[in-house]
C-alpha cells in the first residue's frame, strides 16, 4: 500500500501519511494559499508545488527527496506577444493547470500545461521553462476557447511510460493532441468525439471538443480514457479513435470531470458522475462512482461509506486519483470532502469533511 499521498486544496497542499490502517494529515504546506497543481516524481522523490496567488502571480516551490524545505523555482513565462500577431488571449501565465513527469530515460524533465493553453518544458526540474511553440502555433489554437475557466488550457498530459517522445494532452476546449517527436510537431486526435453544445455543423469538430480529463493505462499505454462534457470515450489505438461508451440503461450520468484507470487493467476505470451540466452535484444529492471492469460493457455504481443524503459535492478534473497496484483511490470534493478506499472503490472511509475545496489528489 502506498505509505503518502497529497492533497491541495484552495488554502493550502495536505500531506497524509499511513496510520492504523488508514489514512491521517500528517503536515500541510502553504497554508491560506491556493494550490492548484503539485507533482510527486516516482523518479527520484521530488515533490512540485504550483500556487496561484492572484494579485502576486503563478509561483512554483520545490522540495528535494528528503528535505523539509520548499525552494520557489522559476515559473512558466509566455514571450513577448509580438505587435503583428492577433490572439484572442493575453499571452500571460495565468495558472498552472497541470504538472507530468518526462520518462524514465529523461531525468529532470517535466512537462507543465497552463491557462491560457500553452504547454512547457523543462530539463533541470523547473530551474528554466520553455514553450512548446510547435504547439502554440497550431491553427486550430485561434479556436480553442475556455470550458470552465475563461481562456483554454491544458489539464492532462499522458506521457508513454514505454516512448518517451510520445505524449497526449487534453485541452478544454480545444480537443486532444499528440505528439510522437517529443514535441517536435503535433498532430490533432479527437476524432470520434463530439460536442453537442456546438452548432450541429460544428460538433464533430476535433478542435472544439473539451476533454474533461484523459488518462492513459501505464501497463498499456495504447488505451487511453476521457470523461468528456458530452460523456465518456474511449482509445485503444493512442487516441487517433475515439469511442463513446454510455453506462448501461444510464442508471446514473455519464457527465463529469474526474476518471482514473487502473494502472495494469486497461478495462478497469473509475468516473464520478454530476446529475448534468446544468445541475453540478450528485444525483439525488447522494455521492457514487462508476466502474466498469470490461472496457465499458457494464458498470457498478459504488456508495458504500459515501454521504448519502443532502451531498452537494463535486469532484475537479484531478479529484480522483488510484494508486500503482490499483486497489487503492483516493477522492476529493469542492466542499472539502475527503475518502479513500482501500479494494478499488467498493468500500469508502471518511479522512476529513472540512478541508478547503480540493482541486487535486495524487500518491506519493
Amino acid at each position: 500500500m502506498n505509505a503518502r499521498a497529497l492533497i491541495a486544496t484552495r488554502k493550502g497542499l495536505f500531506e497524509l501519511a499511513r496510520a492504523d490502517g488508514g489514512w491521517v494529515i500528517d503536515s500541510s504546506h502553504f497554508l491560506g494559499d491556493p494550490v492548484t497543481m503539485m507533482l510527486s516524481d516516482r523518479r527520484d522523490g521530488t515533490v512540485y508545488a504550483a500556487l496561484n496567488l492572484g494579485h502576486f502571480g503563478v509561483k512554483l516551490h520545490r522540495r528535494d527527496p528528503g528535505s523539509a524545505v520548499w525552494s520557489e523555482i522559476a515559473v512558466p513565462a509566455y514571450p513577448p506577444q509580438p505587435a503583428d500577431v492577433k490572439d484572442d488571449v493575453a499571452w500571460k501565465l495565468t495558472q498552472i493547470w497541470s504538472l507530468a513527469a518526462g520518462g524514465p530515460d529523461q531525468p529532470g524533465v517535466l512537462w507543465a500545461g497552463t491557462l491560457p493553453g500553452g504547454l512547457f518544458r523543462s530539463g533541470d526540474r523547473g530551474d528554466s521553462w520553455q514553450l512548446v511553440q510547435s504547439l502554440w502555433e497550431v491553427p486550430e489554437r485561434r479556436e480553442w476557447f475556455g470550458g470552465g475557466y475563461d481562456t483554454p488550457g491544458i489539464h492532462s498530459i499522458c506521457v508513454d511510460p514505454t516512448d518517451s517522445r510520445h505524449l497526449l494532452v487534453g485541452i478544454s476546449c480545444g480537443g486532444a493532441w499528440v505528439t510522437h517527436d517529443g514535441g517536435d510537431s503535433w498532430v490533432l486526435s479527437a476524432a470520434g468525439m463530439h460536442a453537442s453544445y456546438m452548432p450541429p455543423e460544428r460538433v464533430d469538430d476535433q478542435s472544439i471538443q473539451d476533454p474533461h480529463r484523459i488518462v492513459q493505462c501505464a501497463a498499456a499505454p495504447e488505451v487511453l480514457w476521457c470523461q468528456h462534457h458530452n460523456g465518456i470515450w474511449r482509445s485503444s489505438d493512442g487516441g487517433q479513435h475515439w469511442q463513446q461508451i454510455a453506462p448501461p440503461n444510464q442508471r446514473v450520468s455519464d457527465f463529469g470531470f474526474a476518471v482514473a484507470v487502473h494502472p495494469q487493467d486497461p478495462d478497469t476505470a473509475w468516473f464520478v458522475p454530476a446529475a448534468a451540466d446544468q445541475k453540478r452535484i450528485p444525483a439525488g444529492a447522494a455521492l457514487a462512482l462508476t466502474r466498469t471492469r470490461d472496457g465499458g460493457k457494464s458498470f457498478d455504481v459504488l456508495r458504500t461509506g459515501l454521504p448519502q443524503q443532502h451531498c452537494y459535492d463535486l469532484v475537479y478534473r484531478h479529484g480522483l486519483a488510484v494508486s500503482a497496484d490499483g486497489r487503492e483511490l483516493l477522492m476529493g470534493s469542492t466542499t472539502g470532502g475527503l475518502w479513500a478506499s482501500d479494494d478499488g472503490g467498493d468500500s469508502w472511509r471518511t479522512i476529513s469533511s472540512t478541508l478547503p475545496p480540493i482541486y487535486a489528489v495524487q500518491f506519493c
